[in-house]
């Protein structure tokens, strides 16, 4: 009896040091991730810096296309093409990069685009004809396509969870200030200067060059078989969708669907695909991308909108326009780093209700009061982009955080790829509706597209609801 009593004494002795010593191993585990592997607020920066001129790219060059136009002696559908080239290739480039920083470093990606970049920008400023534009714009889209995918990536991969949030609030509001500044810096520079400079201004992005060599991490290579046929499906498949979106062409939509098809059946046979299956399986995971998607259209809708509104019932001019646009544009940049915060401290459930909710009153507001004063559109639009930036950001740290790391790159770049789309739906769909509520008039046209857009946030508030019950119920 006594031997078994020391028996169990010493097994008792032996559990307890080992829980110690397991315990002490966690901590320092866990103050290890706390570390900073990178120069963080450095990196964020510059980073933030570049997201900002090269969505800005995109949207003060939509400004420059009636002196694109007159210059050039080119047709709208013609010129039509500069637009949607850039968006098409900016969308598969995103995800292509994304999907590619699970093989191959970070740093050595960001070069390539940048370079691009810095290339197709000299190669803009000195065309003279509409093919030499197109293959700038084109080839500009190409090294974009880095900024974006890969700095979700580098946050998920490299910043602890604790600051994490901070980190994506500040690279968001960085687009959201873009989406702000283009028009303005575009109207700008294309009145004094000539659309040529616009390219000027995106190729100062390789000044940033030398420092991400400098400050980004050496990571190694993994040599491994890439999907070119997956890569290649998702191209035609996105194509097919983004001008279907402008065309409304039959033929086109079939060709996109069928691609699909043959996507889906590849990724199910091939070891490595471009996209893992696991990934378009997860409910969870595709709640967000839900979420994301609703988000984005209801953006982009109502940054189409809200100039013709001001330019239709108020008959402001563009400068005036760029101006009225801007407030929110500044808050949104500025209240990042509060947003930031607040995802650190409470986690992303509260914020991504915050918001929808945020999109809602906006959205309700705009089809209320949004025709009464030209003021009401500078007011309610900056609680739109605060809420946009603040449901952003803390989705992408959710998809961080539910991501396994071997398809961390895959998921940041297929949560882009489907965020992106559905802010060209937005703005396909916002058109479509304004011809087709031609006979109402403008006031009831705008009020009723509104209306549709807090019906479909309402949507995914139910969609947020479901996917947090189902988080409580796996933890």
């Amino acid at each position: 009896m006594l031997n078994k009593t020391l028996m169990l004494y010493n097994a008792f002795c032996k559990f307890k040091r080992n829980m110690v010593i397991e315990m002490t191993n966690d901590a320092v585990m866990m103050q290890a991730d706390e570390h900073p592997v990178i120069q963080e607020n450095k990196i964020i920066l510059f980073w933030s810096v570049t997201v900002w001129l090269v969505v800005m790219n995109t949207t003060m060059f939509n400004v420059a296309l009636p002196s694109v136009l007159q210059e050039l002696s080119l047709t709208s559908s013609t010129a039509s093409w500069i637009v949607s080239g850039y968006s098409i290739v900016f969308a598969i480039s995103t995800l292509t990069y994304s999907r590619l920083s699970d093989f191959l470093p970070i740093r050595r990606l960001l070069t390539i685009g940048l370079s691009l970049l810095a290339i197709s920008s000299i190669i803009g400023f000195l065309s003279n004809d509409f093919y030499w534009l197109m293959g700038a714009r084109l080839l500009q889209a190409a090294g974009a396509g880095a900024v974006p995918g890969l700095a979700m990536v580098l946050a998920g991969r490299y910043i602890p969870i604790s600051r994490r949030g901070k980190a994506m609030a500040f690279i968001s509001s960085a687009a959201s200030l873009g989406f702000g500044l283009g028009p303005v810096f575009g109207g700008l520079i294309t009145q004094f200067l000539g659309w040529h400079y616009l390219f000027a201004i995106t190729g100062l992005v390789v000044l940033l060059l030398p420092l991400f060599r400098k400050l980004l991490p050496i990571e190694d290579v993994q040599k491994v078989k890439f999907d070119m046929i997956g890569g290649l499906m998702i191209g035609v498949t996105v194509t097919g969708l983004l001008l279907f979106l402008s065309t409304f062409s039959i033929p086109i939509l079939l060709i996109s669907l069928v691609a699909a098809g043959w996507l889906w059946r590849h990724i199910h046979r091939v070891k490595i695909p471009f996209i893992q299956p696991s990934l378009l399986k997860n409910r969870q995971f595709v709640k967000l991308l839900g979420i994301g998607f609703v988000a984005f259209i209801t953006h982009f809708s109502a940054l189409f909108l809200m100039p013709i509104m001001l330019s239709v019932v108020f008959g402001k001019e563009p400068a005036a326009i760029g101006l009225l646009i801007f407030p929110g544009a500044i808050l949104s940049a500025v209240a990042a780093q509060f947003i930031g915060r607040l995802i650190d401290r409470f986690g992303n459930m509260p914020l991504i209700l915050f918001g929808q909710s945020f999109l809602l009153i906006a959205t309700i507001s705009f089809a209320a009061l949004g025709t009464v004063s030209p003021f009401s559109i500078l007011f309610i639009y900056m609680f739109m982009s605060t809420g946009f930036s603040a449901l952003t950001s803390s989705i992408s740290n959710e998809i961080s955080r539910i991501m396994d790391k071997s398809e961390l790159g895959a998921g940041m770049g297929i949560a882009q790829l489907v965020q992106f789309i559905g802010g060209a739906f937005g703005v396909a769909l916002t058109g479509l509706l304004l011809v087709w509520q031609v006979a109402l008039g403008e006031v009831a046209s705008y009020r009723n597209i509104f209306i549709g857009l807090s019906s479909l946030i309402v949507l995914t508030i139910a969609l947020f609801i479901s996917y947090k019950r189902n988080k409580k119920v796996n933890r």
